[in-house]
């Protein structure tokens, strides 16, 4: 990484030396156009948000929050606040009132950014409760609320380049850049607390590992506030990437179109419903072209990876591409020369077929405590191992605990939650290990494997331990099943709730010629359940007798963030889908 690179704002000047001038540096789309911003226009208006922010006496310590989706002000304040010494505390747009309140409360925040109206409404009348905020800005207008240009004026009217210049000099590397609560199945938030060199060390290491230059594209739609796809941002700054927010996550398809992204970085669910609905059309098809469509699928399934194909089968996914690999890759705008996936683990069924379709696909690892990147696969020679999350990155030791859990030690690991060092002496032992929660093992490769986590790994009543993340996810592998919750603590017997896939559902009764009426009673259908009780026990023979499920029951309703039985990055929040489910339960185990 350039030496020059040692605070993340210092990316901007580093944009502006090295690279060629151009107006699509970031872009976010305003009432279905898209606006785009040149390095030299952002740069001015993150001077002036700094100007302004210095004007109301925001300084060094001072936390800035913002709640907003992706757009390009959200980057604006966060290298604005970055700049001047501040803290930036991204809030999720999409979390409950209570942790809105205590999340800026607990963070002391001095002043919000927001995206708009609904949000506005949202928080309106938690904020007599919020003492210590002393001032709100939204990008969009609200009425009778400040408006992000007023601030700009502000710094405009109060500029000194100088005074700007003389309070970077005085921000280090160590100095803490960002606070982000992580999201929690349980419990109240936790603050982490990540420095310039935290992040800057994961853009060090990663960068190389994008096949993209500034010539590329880049199409954002995780959220900001996560620091996974902060750091990708970070990442496309260094690299003079393009970068896109799409819209929201219905019109993402569209997007992609518009823009003729080369990368796109994701969680497994969007590839999962990609190819869900790719599987979908497919099974719409006639005759011979339904024929060829699920050979070349198949054969997709089959990719060996780092080059261990035969020749017979290199011949036979050559012509797979070009009758029909070659529409997948014009449905995700035709440029796409990676995507990267992480925050839950991916079935290996997709990154096989994907990458086989010439669209790879590299699973990594990480947490918000390590800013986030561990591990990842990569193009490199020898780099990737299909079910695994990849070498461990440069600067970055991995050491397996003797109960199997992963430990990190590197430049990456956070300085610890803010106001809790109880909480950090906890998750940091003396000699510097941070303690991940999750199980895995190092194969002899040096790939990492990631084979459950020790909260979730729970003990049946006949003293066997089941991991049910890893069971979970093979059977996701089944386009019937669109989630699945493995539980069986203290009982005989290993069972799941199973959310149905509702779209691949009614296909299946279309070709069957069932009636579908609505889900709530097609779950109870003879037919449908003998049909789930086949996946069952085709996914079964994948484990263990005790692993094995048992009984299942069928939801009426797909789990999402908004319905609460997710987290805003999409992990299941067990506890509360307990609660919801407890009568399904109930029934499966005839309490």
């Amino acid at each position: 990484m350039d030496s020059s690179i040692t605070r993340i704002f210092d990316l901007l000047p580093y944009y502006q030396r090295k690279f060629e001038p151009k107006d699509d540096a970031l872009a976010g789309k305003d009432n279905g156009e898209w606006v785009k911003y040149s390095i030299d226009e952002i740069r001015t208006t993150v001077d002036n948000i700094s100007y302004g922010l210095l004007a109301l006496g925001v300084g060094k310590h001072d936390k800035v929050a913002t709640i907003s989706p992706n757009t390009p002000e959200w980057n604006f304040i966060d290298l604005a606040v970055l700049q001047i010494g501040a803290i930036h505390v991204p809030v999720y747009p999409t979390i409950s009132e209570s942790d809105y309140k205590y999340i800026l409360n607990h963070s002391e925040v001095k002043v919000a950014f927001i995206l708009g109206p609904d949000l506005y409404r949202k928080i309106k009348h938690i904020l007599p409760e919020v003492p210590l905020l002393e001032s709100i800005y939204t990008f969009k207008m609200v009425e009778d609320v400040n408006h992000l240009s007023q601030l700009i004026e502000i710094g405009k009217a109060n500029a000194d380049s100088k005074k700007l210049e003389i309070i970077k000099e005085h921000i280090a590397p160590y100095d803490t850049a960002t606070i982000i609560y992580t999201s929690g199945t349980t419990g109240s938030p936790k603050g982490v607390m990540l420095t310039h060199d935290n992040l800057l060390s994961n853009v060090s290491a990663v960068f190389r590992f994008f096949p993209i230059d500034q010539t590329s594209r880049a199409l954002s739609y995780l959220p900001l506030c996560h620091v996974y796809e902060r750091t990708n941002i970070y990442i496309y700054l260094y690299l003079g990437v393009s970068v896109y927010y799409a819209e929201n996550m219905a019109t993402i398809a569209d997007n992609i179109r518009e823009v003729s992204p080369h990368i796109l970085t994701t969680v497994p669910r969007l590839l999962e419903k990609v190819y869900d609905k790719i599987i979908a059309k497919g099974l719409k098809l006639k005759g011979a072209k339904r024929q060829i469509f699920f050979w070349a699928v198949n054969l997709g399934l089959n990719f060996k990876e780092n080059g261990k194909n035969s020749l017979a089968y290199k011949v036979q996914l050559k012509l797979a591409n070009r009758l029909v690999f070659s529409k997948w890759r014009e449905g995700l705008g035709g440029k796409m020369r990676v995507i990267v996936s992480g925050g839950a683990a991916i079935q290996p069924r997709l990154i096989k077929v994907f990458t086989a379709a010439q669209i790879p696909v590299l699973e990594g690892y990480g947490l918000t405590e390590t800013s986030p990147v561990i591990a990842v696969n990569t193009l490199e020679a020898g780099g990737t191992m299909f079910g695994t999350v990849g070498p461990v990155i440069k600067n970055v030791e991995v050491n397996i605990s003797p109960e199997g859990e992963i430990l990190v030690k590197g430049p990456n690991v956070m300085q610890g939650y803010f106001k809790d060092p109880d909480l950090t002496k906890t998750a940091i032992d003396e000699e510097g290990w941070f303690h991940t929660g999750d199980v895995g093992l190092i194969e002899s490769s040096g790939h990492l494997r990631i084979t459950g986590r020790i909260k979730e790994i729970f003990k049946t009543s006949m003293g066997k331990y089941i991991s049910p993340a890893l069971i979970e996810n093979k059977f996701k592998e089944s386009p019937f099943i669109d989630s699945i919750m493995v539980i069986g603590e203290n009982q005989k017997f290993a069972a799941a709730l199973i959310v149905p896939n509702f779209d691949y559902l009614r296909s299946w009764c279309i070709i069957k010629g069932l009636n579908y009426t609505i889900d709530c009673e097609m779950i109870t259908n003879k037919e449908v359940r003998t049909r789930f009780r086949k996946e069952i026990e085709h996914y079964n023979a994948f484990f263990g007798d005790f692993e094995q499920i048992k009984k299942f029951e069928l939801t009426d309703h797909e789990w999402t963030v908004q319905s609460g039985e997710l987290t805003a990055n999409l992990k299941l929040k067990r506890g509360l889908i307990a609660e919801k489910c407890a009568e399904k339960i109930n029934q499966l185990y005839n309490v």
